[in-house]
């Protein structure tokens, strides 16, 4: 039996060497990529199976990133951790109400003069398609369209949930803010706890890797949000001016979406400036909206050849063409969301894969249980200052 056994391992070994090298290292390639791309096929479909989740928590997590630097400046100024957290969170309140009043107030009055205005340029083009004998009728022109938003219609739901894959009701749009809500709360008071016991869950020769992978993806998470802030600033700056010198309608709505939009790269600020030019169009004619479309070119390539590459390329420290692709994915796997956080993931993760490449971390301390050591010792000094002010309050009474 034994002699069988070792023909056969001979033998399959001998059968080894007649394959070119080549090939037994693409075939060794090939079978562990297959098993990497299912894995990741199956974290994808568990992530849309629970994206009623994971988006609030994402959402959550971005905006802890972008509030926590307020709660360190007010701990690192001496005051109460819970001053800060409070502070950052009125901040965004306060900004997110402006933001909305602004939007609410501004259309309130313009969003029917908009549409009147739409309808009437929408027949002055009919005839002035008829008067130039294009070969199209009016009625033609007319029952295409009508037949795209009967086709529009048909499949809406099928269009809502690939465009946004968030909600599909009220009540869980409301149950989704909830849940970012009270993630960013605790986030911002715990989060480092949160983080450690998470940690736990791995073998303890994981926690030091990745905890310096996880602090560099979230340091990359924390730059892109700032500096996004800022890009989406710019944007809507230019575009809103530009409207507002050519006396377009509504310059402040337009500037607040453009802002809005521009957190999606590349396709927001586009989309967004796109109304711009069609407001230019309804209002003042064929000639302001080609200024207007010159403004939002200009705005855009700006962006694209200036605040991208540079600010945006340095502080996150992915190229520009990855950042197309990486929204150019996330759009195609989860509709608007995956736009929205194919950035951030994409700079998280190259930050990971460059620390865990490098070995940028320290093998010989366990940060969890420097974490909880710390947490102990903290506890025992408060416990101590405790208990010296009530033996005070006790001797100053007697």
């Amino acid at each position: 039996m034994e002699e069988r056994r070792g023909e056969e391992a001979a033998a399959n070994a001998n059968a080894e060497q007649e394959l070119p090298l080549g090939v037994r290292i693409a075939a060794a390639w090939s079978w562990r990529l297959i098993l990497i791309g299912l894995a990741c096929a199956g974290v994808l479909w568990l992530i849309v199976q629970v994206r009623i989740i994971v988006i609030p928590l994402l959402v959550a997590i971005l905006l802890t990133a972008l509030l926590a630097p307020v709660v360190h400046w007010f701990e690192r100024q001496g005051a109460p951790r819970w001053v800060g957290i409070l502070t950052s969170l009125l901040m965004f309140v306060a900004f997110v109400w402006v933001l909305v009043t602004l939007i609410v107030t501004q259309l309130r009055n313009g969003f029917d003069d908009v549409a009147k205005r739409s309808e009437a340029v929408w027949w002055d083009l009919l005839n002035w398609v008829e008067s130039n004998k294009l070969g199209l009728s009016a009625d033609q022109i007319d029952g295409f369209v009508a037949q795209l938003m009967k086709t529009v219609e048909e499949h809406q739901s099928a269009i809502w949930n690939g465009a946004l894959g968030v909600a599909t009701s009220a009540g869980q749009f409301v149950a989704g803010a909830l849940l970012t809500l009270f993630s960013l709360i605790f986030m911002l008071i715990d989060g480092k706890r949160i983080w450690y016991w998470v940690l736990g869950f791995l073998p303890a020769r994981a926690h030091a890797p990745v905890d310096a992978a996880g602090r560099a993806g979230w340091v990359s998470v924390g730059q892109y949000v700032r500096v996004q802030i800022f890009v989406a600033f710019v944007d809507a700056v230019g575009i809103g001016l530009g409207a507002a010198l050519l006396g377009v309608p509504l310059p402040i709505p337009i500037a607040v979406l453009v802002f809005l939009g521009s957190f999606i790269p590349f396709l927001g600020a586009i989309s967004t400036g796109a109304l711009a030019v069609f407001i230019a169009l309804v209002y003042n004619g064929p000639v302001n909206a080609a200024v207007m479309l010159g403004v939002v070119i200009l705005v855009n390539q700006i962006e694209g050849h200036v605040l991208q590459p540079l600010v945006m390329g340095s502080a996150v420290r992915v190229h520009p063409l990855g950042v197309v692709l990486a929204v150019s994915t996330g759009a195609l796997l989860a509709g608007v969301p995956g736009a929205l956080f194919a950035v951030p993931v994409a700079a998280a993760a190259n930050s990971i894969v460059n620390t865990l490449v490098g070995r940028r971390w320290d093998g010989g301390t366990d940060p969890v249980a420097d974490y909880h050591r710390r947490e102990k010792t903290h506890q025992k000094a408060k416990h101590r200052a405790r208990a010296l002010a009530r033996l005070r309050r006790k001797e100053g009474s007697s």
